[in-house]
């Protein structure tokens, strides 16, 4: 018996910057969202030109290492007892195809709670969009970090983005350049 069920969403893609970010289609500007004009405009001139993918393969030259659900189980507890320890342990985690961007997601980090013999239990799960089995795993690491900090801190607020800093202490910047790589995608670019 279900009794409730919490997900949260990660990196929330929804709320485009204004127009006057330049000439970026709305296709770039929507993973973009919410950051400063003046960044967006600075990265314009190279998401046209076709220059964002290439420097970042060669900022994050790592691929991915875990390209199963098992291999990301794996990664996720490890990532987790290096800075979370006391977090309540995992019943799942796994690569979901279903996870779209269009949803605004690019992880889910679910809690749910079941009456099981008078009792109260709670099943943690994360799941982790596919087209990250494809990306360097710096990215990865930001995504996984993310929904790691989802364990102790539901809102996304300052607590939160501590935690994510703690776990990860480039959080911010991977989470913009996995933002900028989602924009060069949007717009065709290769790497």
């Amino acid at each position: 018996h279900v009794t409730g069920v919490q997900t949260c969403c990660s990196s929330d893609l929804a709320t485009p910057a204004p127009a006057a970010t330049g000439a970026l289609p709305a296709a770039a500007l929507k993973y973009l969202g919410g950051y400063q004009d003046e960044l967006i405009a600075r990265a314009a001139p190279a998401l046209l030109a076709g220059r964002v993918l290439p420097a970042l393969a060669q900022r994050y030259p790592e691929p991915n290492p875990a390209r199963d659900d098992r291999a990301l189980f794996a990664f996720v507890n490890d990532m987790k007892q290096r800075g979370l320890r006391n977090a309540p342990p995992l019943a799942l985690v796994a690569y979901d195809s279903k996870i779209k961007l269009l949803q605004h997601a690019l992880g889910t980090h679910t809690r749910i709670s079941r009456n099981h013999g008078g009792q109260l239990k709670a099943r943690r799960e994360i799941r982790v969009a596919s087209l990250f089995k494809d990306t360097p795993a710096a990215f990865l690491e930001m995504i996984v970090a993310h929904e790691l900090a989802h364990l102790k801190e539901p809102e996304h607020d300052k607590a939160f983005y501590g935690l994510c800093c703690h776990l990860l202490p480039e959080y911010h910047q991977r989470e913009f350049d996995l933002r900028l790589w989602l924009a060069a995608e949007a717009l065709g670019e290769r790497a």
